[in-house]
């Protein structure tokens, strides 16, 4: 835990001024480099984040073995409970101070148990079954109370440091945005964030760019639209169909104000044109014969619609 608290004083470094308005007009170089120490603070989150996710896990394997646990002992002390009934209602009747009668007939039997009394009474009636029993309870009510307290701990922990990755990662999405927009052909210089295989397969098909466009070409060295999408997605694992109508059944459509980058983005309504998503307006693609891949604004052609492969 000591480690993710320290991942979360990383953050504010990332959102500081220095970082993010370092320059009312950073050049294209200044905002890659904010850009890739961004990136790194992120990866140093993540692996916390997922770090605790594990704690997390193995906390609530705990609260579950502590919670089973202590269910078995009040069950095995309910049946002793009900032997001892009989002497609880016969006290009772005849005014009894017998902490046997309080334990019977408490709401808070744990409450009872904790009293010093109480076990000493049970330990001198000759019912060292009863005692243990009672004192197992006792140890299995408190293993449960700390491993649920260690539970909630490391969710708390957890929840604290996926903000710090959101704003983190907020800070690098606008730094890449301003990047698209003095010089895209850059983004194929920046790392990867996240292990998300959409923006895995478009910074590997931004590495075609300017190889020439080839009709019914699928790298790798020469692509046409759909060979480019297709080329780049196989690199990551997914395997799509080297044609624009398979391509667009291929995932969940999305709205143009949905698209994250790797979307595949489509126009015309025959859906003959297609290219992958790069973000701020723009994307990347394989134009026509006499052209290469480039990244181009989506202005001028009429969007069909935008697919999530992944």
């Amino acid at each position: 835990m000591a480690g993710a608290l320290a991942a979360l004083s990383l953050a504010p470094n990332a959102l500081s001024p220095h970082t993010a308005h370092a320059d009312p007009e950073p050049s294209t170089k200044e905002l890659t480099s904010q850009a890739t120490k961004l990136a790194d603070q992120l990866e140093q989150l993540t692996e916390q984040y997922n770090g605790l996710k594990v704690k997390l896990q193995q906390s609530q394997r705990a609260a579950k073995v502590a919670t089973d646990n202590a269910k078995r002992q009040e069950k095995e002390l309910k049946g002793i409970r009900e032997k001892v009934g009989a002497l609880a209602a016969t006290s009772y009747m005849q005014g009894s101070s017998d902490p046997t009668v309080s334990f019977v007939a408490s709401q808070d039997p744990q409450a009872v148990l904790d009293q010093a009394a109480t076990l000493n009474y049970f330990a001198t009636q000759d019912s060292t079954k009863v005692l243990g029993l009672m004192q197992a309870m006792q140890a299995a009510q408190r293993a449960r109370k700390a491993a649920d307290d260690r539970a909630q701990q490391v969710s708390q922990l957890r929840g604290q440091l996926d903000a710090q990755r959101k704003k983190v990662s907020s800070a690098y999405e606008k730094i890449r945005g301003k990047i698209v927009k003095q010089d895209p052909s850059q983004l194929a210089k920046l790392p990867v964030i996240g292990s998300g295989k959409a923006a895995q397969a478009l910074r590997l098909a931004m590495s075609k760019i300017g190889r020439p466009y080839v009709w019914g070409a699928a790298g790798p060295s020469t692509f046409d639209c759909s060979g480019l999408t297709m080329w780049a997605y196989k690199q990551v694992g997914i395997n799509l169909p080297h044609y624009t109508g398979s391509q667009w059944n291929a995932g969940t459509h999305v709205s143009e104000s949905e698209l994250q980058p790797g979307d595949l983005v489509f126009f015309y309504s025959d859906l003959h044109h297609m290219g992958m998503y790069v973000g701020g307006g723009k994307m990347l693609h394989a134009p026509h014969t006499g052209d290469v891949v480039k990244i181009a604004p989506m202005a001028g052609r009429p969007f069909a619609g935008g697919v999530r492969v992944a």
